[in-house]
């Protein structure tokens, strides 16, 4: 068959490669959804596959019999649990529904990573929460297809929370209960949602109108219990005193709710407060904390259909919506 009539019916991968300019390996990856590429590699080549008429729909999902599922050790203390634990269930879950076994480890900096993920004689990896990049170099370069969840890096696919659109929704709920000093109350800057949640609030805040100076942010030093603690000591000692406190995560919510007990404020009448994930303690503290509600399951199912059944039209970074859960915390008027 000539060259032109074969390009016309049905292209190849070489073909594809000689269009694209890339080599055939950079083609193979970038249609199987595999790691290694950054992502406007991955996209260009697959816009030039379809404009040459390449069927995607016979890309084939990676082959795996055994999915693992890591968790950074600092994230796999009681205090992380009441988030990461949905999470790897959701993992879990995917996984039996689509037969494949399942293992878990945590990993951290003393670890031999490749000898580790040898020893779990896994096919792909899902890896949850935020990663030092010379740990996850050196996950990647164990040479498993790799998702990120609640993370990202350039090159690697990975499911996240819309923490944007969340912390938005958050900050202007306060803004629009008539709060005029809002504060946020976050978390170390390295960790992407984190970056995105600060976004959120500081864009609710410059669209409601207010000035960068109007800002108060205060970073938690120590992720313990009595970091919260005293992180929540501090925005409340401020002069003025916020009226209204956004905190990245549920955990440092409750952390403010408490230390307004201590200081005899009411809530929401003197500090409204709003959190972030809806964990389960969140619905029963004194008064009920509003937050933002994470699918966390779903961020772990998300994230093993992305590693073994990526859309070919899809991008690799896969967002999760989330709604804003109103309770007693911000609810009433002063």
């Amino acid at each position: 068959m000539p060259r032109a009539q074969r390009l016309a019916s049905t292209p190849t991968i070489r073909d594809i490669a000689a269009r694209a300019e890339v080599s055939v390996g950079t083609v193979s990856r970038a249609l199987k959804g595999q790691t290694g590429l950054t992502e406007d590699t991955r996209v260009r080549v697959l816009q030039v596959a379809q404009a040459m008429g390449y069927d995607l729909s016979k890309l084939r999902p990676v082959k795996a019999r055994r999915i693992g599922f890591l968790l950074h050790e600092s994230h796999s203390n009681l205090a992380s649990n009441p988030f990461y634990f949905p999470v790897l269930h959701g993992v879990e879950v995917a996984c039996r529904n689509s037969g494949i076994a399942f293992t878990y480890s945590q990993v951290g900096a003393l670890d031999t990573v490749p000898e580790l993920i040898d020893l779990l004689e896994v096919d792909g990896l899902v890896c949850a929460g935020y990663w030092e990049s010379g740990i996850l170099a050196e996950i990647v370069r164990a040479g498993k297809p790799v998702v990120l969840v609640d993370h990202a890096a350039p090159g690697l696919p990975s499911v996240n929370t819309d923490n944007v659109s969340g912390a938005y929704q958050a900050t202007q709920h306060l803004i629009a209960t008539g709060r005029t000093r809002v504060a946020m109350l976050t978390g170390q800057a390295e960790h992407h949602s984190i970056r995105q949640r600060v976004e959120g609030y500081r864009q609710a805040l410059s669209d409601a109108g207010r000035s960068p100076a109007d800002e108060v942010i205060v970073r938690r030093l120590v992720d313990t219990d009595e970091g919260d603690r005293q992180a929540a000591a501090a925005l409340l000692s401020r002069s003025p005193r916020p009226d209204a406190v956004f905190a990245y995560n549920d955990r440092s919510a409750l952390a403010v709710l408490q230390e307004c007990a201590r200081r005899g404020l009411r809530v929401p009448e003197d500090v409204a407060v709003v959190g972030f994930d809806d964990i389960t303690a969140a619905s029963y503290s004194q008064p009920g904390l509003t937050t933002v509600a994470v699918d966390k399951e779903g961020l772990g199912r998300e994230g093993v259909r992305l590693l073994l059944h990526p859309r070919p039209s899809e991008r690799a970074q896969v967002v999760v919506p989330v709604r804003l859960v109103i309770r007693g915390s911000s609810r009433a008027g002063r």
